[in-house]
């Protein structure tokens, strides 16, 4: 068998059984490929894709025969419409713009659901590579500017917290300053006591 993924025969059976054994634990297919990871030092993005790939691999002989018996199956995905894709991207470019980062729009969208996000991730990296247009097209309409937009987005925040924290250390360092001259005066006032007192 071909190599997938960088996987050898030996590392498929091995990586069919633990899928097979963790499901059989009641264990989500995330965490599976969560645990898998950890345990073999691979990422958890690189389990995930190898085990998709593994499973629409079944015109393959060997891959049928690493699989008998077992109830590994790839659901059918369906793809996204056009509508759908420049909705979700809309979304994207939008959190971006507001300094959020892609994965973390990503989650967002998807509400946490780990398959979803991941299909998200993939289909901005996939238009931003194969289709800048369409991201450009997409930008103009929510009003985003070029491609710093999230940058400035970035920057223009940044620099509304430094306003308000010099704002407020400003209106702290006058409150300190009111204090330290009330017990200035204080200490005065107690050592001119303590002076009239002795004579």
């Amino acid at each position: 068998m071909a190599k997938i993924n960088g996987y050898s025969r030996e590392e498929a059976e091995s990586f069919v059984r633990y899928i097979c054994m963790g499901k059989g634990q009641g264990k989500t297919l995330s965490r599976i490929f969560e645990e898998y990871a950890a345990d073999t030092g691979r990422a958890k993005g690189s389990v995930r894709n190898y085990y998709y790939a593994l499973l629409k691999s079944t015109d393959n002989d060997e891959v049928r025969e690493i699989l008998k018996g077992t109830s590994l199956r790839a659901e059918d995905v369906r793809p996204f419409t056009d509508e759908e894709t420049d909705k979700i991207l809309r979304e994207i470019l939008r959190q971006k713009s507001r300094g959020v980062s892609v994965r973390r729009a990503v989650l967002d969208l998807a509400g946490g659901n780990d398959k979803l996000m991941l299909r998200y991730q993939n289909k901005y990296r996939n238009v931003m590579s194969k289709q800048p247009e369409r991201i450009e097209r997409l930008m103009r309409e929510c009003g985003i500017d070029g491609a710093d937009g999230g940058r400035k987005a970035l920057e223009d925040r940044i620099n509304s917290l430094c306003d308000r924290l010099n704002s407020s250390l400003r209106e702290e360092n006058r409150r300190l300053t009111a204090l330290v001259r009330k017990l200035t005066d204080e200490n005065s006032r107690l050592r001119l006591e303590v002076k009239n007192l002795q004579s």
